[in-house]
């Protein structure tokens, strides 16, 4: 058992060192075991457990999640957004800063996808708060910590995955990640508040345009509109039962072709682009749940999960230092890789750990999925991090050392949903 462990770990991280893809890695170490240590047809069993795996109706709202995400990447919804949003943060300490913070929740719940949240937000707000002199490190850590929220709040992809391989409700998750999701966003803008508070030089040095944004507060809302429109169309729905997630992502995608359609942003040119990166995004997260399936039936049959469950329940660890170890453990797993492969990859072994230690998938899968927010601004592989600095030209170890507050205030988060599980629960029960 131990043996087939350590080759299958080492396998597995010379194939990613090498630049194998994270799906064909893993298909390969499960087909690669298995062909040495155990007398089965690895290509019969391969075929049949990716058509098992992927046909499933609940996957069948992440392209369409995905596509709509890049519909929306196309139109001036964000930009729209950003200027709406001016008009009513110039009072609060901070001011512009908290742009980043509420226009990523915003985003992040019509786009389910952190890259996109980040990427898009970003564009749009770091140059101008640049221009009007607000500091530098705060403007881009603010960003890498907002950009993370497009994994929580819902419709988040990574949420939809965690679902289907843990046999997890979609809308139960969705609905749980909203507290924590809005907790996070309200951690960071008080944190920002309280540091301009104390130290106002890290605020604006040039005057505001007030030609620029003191527009009224209807014209401010009016911009608003599409966005909270397409939220409550498609959260909405699900949370009032009307639908599923995949007849909402179906809204979702119809919801943002009439606002890119409303904005003369659709032509024939973007349809193409957006279509072709939600299949490209589609099917390199297929190529990532196919492998993960793959190799947790090929560690089910060596009963490797098992295995490692009995060592550790054997160690009789009270639940609180169980999640500590887990915490730690993903932490460095982060500064690795990416958050998906690390879900995919650890899930299987982790989730029985988990509950039997009494704690609701629901929960853990809220917990992962903060842990996944915290590598993505890990270096030296935080995808958030590479992300600010194509948009910024920053060394990574600047953006790092800018986003550690706020690494900071995730972990924090970490262990208050540990202490107090209901935070995530009580909406689902």
């Amino acid at each position: 058992m131990i043996g087939i462990i350590i080759s299958g770990v080492f396998l597995l991280f010379v194939m990613l060192g090498v630049g194998v893809w994270v799906g064909l890695a893993l298909m390969s170490v499960g087909a690669g075991t298995l062909f040495v240590f155990r007398d089965i047809d690895v290509a019969t069993f391969l075929a049949g457990d990716i058509w098992r795996g992927l046909n499933s109706p609940e996957l069948a709202a992440l392209p369409l999640f995905i596509l709509m995400g890049e519909i929306l990447f196309r139109t001036r919804v964000a930009s729209d957004m950003v200027q709406a949003l001016a008009r009513f943060m110039r009072p609060i300490p901070g001011q512009l800063l908290h742009i980043n913070i509420i226009g990523c929740t915003l985003f992040a719940a019509v786009s389910g996808s952190s890259v996109a949240t980040t990427a898009t937000v970003g564009r749009i707000t770091l140059n101008e708060l640049d221009a009007r002199g607000y500091d530098r490190s705060l403007s881009i850590g603010s960003l890498c910590g907002a950009g993370t929220l497009g994994f929580l709040i819902p419709p988040s992809l990574i949420l939809i995955i965690y679902g289907v391989l843990s046999n997890t409700s979609i809308l139960d998750l969705f609905i749980a990640g909203i507290v924590p999701g809005a907790l996070l966003a309200g951690a960071y803008i008080l944190y920002i508040a309280i540091r301009l508070f104390l130290n106002p030089d890290l605020g604006p040095k040039v005057v505001p345009d007030e030609n620029k944004d003191d527009v009224s507060i209807w014209i401010s809302l009016s911009r608003l509109l599409p966005v909270l429109g397409l939220i409550v169309a498609v959260i909405g729905s699900m949370y009032a039962g009307f639908v599923g997630p995949s007849e909402a992502a179906t809204v979702g995608v119809l919801g943002s072709f009439l606002i890119a359609l409303s904005q003369k942003s659709l032509s024939m040119t973007s349809i193409i682009e957006a279509v072709m990166g939600a299949v490209k995004t589609s099917s390199m997260i297929g190529l990532i749940i196919a492998g993960a399936f793959f190799l947790s039936k090929a560690m089910a049959i060596f009963t490797i999960p098992q295995a490692i469950a009995g060592g550790i329940a054997a160690l009789e660890l009270s639940p609180f230092l169980l999640i500590l170890i887990l915490l730690v453990f993903y932490i460095i797993l982060g500064m690795f890789l990416d958050g998906l492969s690390i879900i995919v990859m650890t899930l299987p072994i982790a989730l029985p750990l988990v509950t039997a230690a009494g704690f609701d998938p629901v929960w853990f899968g809220i917990f992962l999925v903060i842990v996944v927010e915290m590598s993505q601004i890990t270096p030296p592989i935080g995808f958030s991090l590479f992300v600010v600095q194509g948009l910024t030209g920053e060394p990574i170890s600047k953006i790092a050392r800018a986003s550690v507050p706020f690494f900071l205030i995730l972990a924090a988060m970490v262990l208050l949903i540990t202490a107090l599980p209901q935070i995530i629960l009580w909406p689902v029960q």
